[in-house]
């Protein structure tokens, strides 16, 4: 590799690079930091906030973005959590106390058809209205807390059933479910962004929109299906976050979009449409979770934590719109 590509290598990459360096100056200075269950640790904080960055990446991939993403999050595990309490549970959420108790599969797909109603939504009022995806998901953003507000009384609920915790709790050989279902949710976006058409349109989309519906191609409909899909994942994610915490609250999910579109913009999904993979995404959201890890062990003060993180997501979008730039 000759001296200019390795400075356009390095360039690209400052970030990854950055972090990787910082994670093993981490591990061989502080105690624990690669023993097994500091690493199961990450592991099952990294699965849901990959099924997250899952549905945001289609939103940037094709030039758009979503900032209703933690707010999904958090109404999926609020109303999960409401509708899986222990029926002896004393303090039980008066809404739903009344309730049968319901298969755990059964919550499930409420959850994900309830989330994937406000995805379509941003969609319509990103296509039919052309509100920008900024504005438009900004607006669902403050809709969906308002909801959550309302329904949960802003009101902790705990108190839920084993079974339901079990989902996170539970492990194989000492591997976290939760660490097979990201896998399996992997796979599943893997297959449908390099062999199905839904990968093949969404590209095209975030190439050059106006080229893509010359072509034949749909755009209203993917994008549809893609903002859709996206509010799924959120969905599913809360429903693996408050199941992972015993517990939820409307802050559940609180600055999550944030973290996903950082963490896909480091993986290399651009913000400029067209351009992203699923392991760049899990990659980027394995980083950004090792530097939350890595400044924990260092001791910084988590308020100074968030200022480096608000840090890290400007540099990230600002190289990917720099190297945006020089292709053009």
């Amino acid at each position: 590799m000759d001296s200019k590509k390795l400075k356009s290598f390095i360039s690209n990459n400052a970030i990854v690079i950055f972090l990787v360096i910082l994670t093993l100056y981490v591990g061989f200075t502080k105690a624990g930091f690669f023993a097994s269950k500091n690493l199961m640790n990450i592991a099952a904080n990294v699965a849901p906030r990959f099924i997250i960055a899952l549905g945001v990446s289609g939103c940037l991939i094709t030039r758009g973005t979503d900032l209703s993403a933690g707010r999904m999050v958090g109404l999926g595990g609020v109303v999960a959590a409401t509708m899986l309490q222990r029926a002896d549970y004393s303090d039980r959420f008066a809404l739903t106390a009344g309730l049968p108790q319901l298969p755990l599969i059964v919550v499930f797909v409420i959850i994900l058809a309830m989330t994937a109603v406000f995805g379509f939504a941003n969609g319509c009022v990103a296509t039919y209205l052309n509100v920008p995806p900024f504005l438009g998901t900004l607006g669902m953003q403050t809709i969906v807390y308002g909801i959550n507000l309302v329904y949960s009384g802003a009101t902790p609920i705990g108190g839920l059933r084993e079974d339901y915790t079990a989902v996170s709790s539970g492990s194989i050989f000492g591997i976290r479910y939760l660490f097979f279902i990201a896998l399996a949710m992997g796979l599943i976006w893997y297959f449908m962004y390099n062999h199905t058409r839904y990968g093949k349109y969404m590209y095209a989309i975030g190439g050059n929109p106006a080229a893509a519906e010359v072509s034949g191609i749909n755009v209203t409909k993917m994008l549809l299906r893609i903002y859709t899909n996206a509010g799924i994942m959120y969905g599913f994610a809360g429903f693996l976050l408050a199941a992972k915490a015993g517990g939820a609250s409307v802050n559940l999910g609180l600055g999550y979009e944030l973290e996903a579109i950082a963490a896909a913009t480091i993986g290399g999904v651009s913000t400029t449409g067209g351009i992203g993979t699923v392991p760049g995404v899990l990659l980027g959201v394995l980083v950004f979770e090792l530097l939350k890890t890595c400044m924990q062990f260092l001791g910084i003060d988590t308020s100074y934590q968030y200022i480096v993180q608000g840090l890290v997501i400007i540099i990230a979008v600002a190289l990917d719109i720099r190297k945006y730039s020089v292709k053009k």
